[in-house]
């Protein structure tokens, strides 16, 4: 399995599509097995799914993400957990321990055309 975690630094960040970089983790028998920071290619409606999709990801990781963005994810067949807070290392940690809280997401900018930017989802372990 392969997570994608929306990252600022060290931490989780607040918006999927407008974070600096992704880091992805790839998962296997209940352990990390790799892990890569790759930079954000754009944030354009409908770019990210297709993305993260061709580059084998099951899961995204955001403190934030529209309600139709994550729409787009599930036609993609990727999961989405929001609310998350912290740094990245503990989430991905909890996450594979089947820890990891989601919660209210926490995009904070205005969500025009794409939602009000509530909810949660949670990611089927493989």
């Amino acid at each position: 399995m392969k997570i994608a975690v929306a990252t600022d630094g060290q931490l989780v960040a607040q918006h999927f599509g407008r974070c600096p970089e992704y880091t992805l983790a790839e998962i296997s028998d209940g352990k990390l097995q790799s892990k890569t920071v790759i930079p954000n290619p754009g944030h354009e409606p409908g770019f990210l799914p297709g993305y993260l999709a061709n580059l084998g990801v099951d899961c995204i990781i955001a403190g934030g993400m529209g309600p139709r963005a994550q729409q787009l994810f599930s036609q993609h067949r990727i999961q989405t957990i929001v609310g998350v807070t912290g740094e990245v290392d503990r989430a991905i940690q909890d996450y594979i321990a089947g820890q990891l809280q989601a919660g209210e997401s926490l995009c904070d900018h205005p969500h025009g055309g794409h939602g009000d930017g509530h909810g949660s989802g949670g990611c089927r372990h493989k």
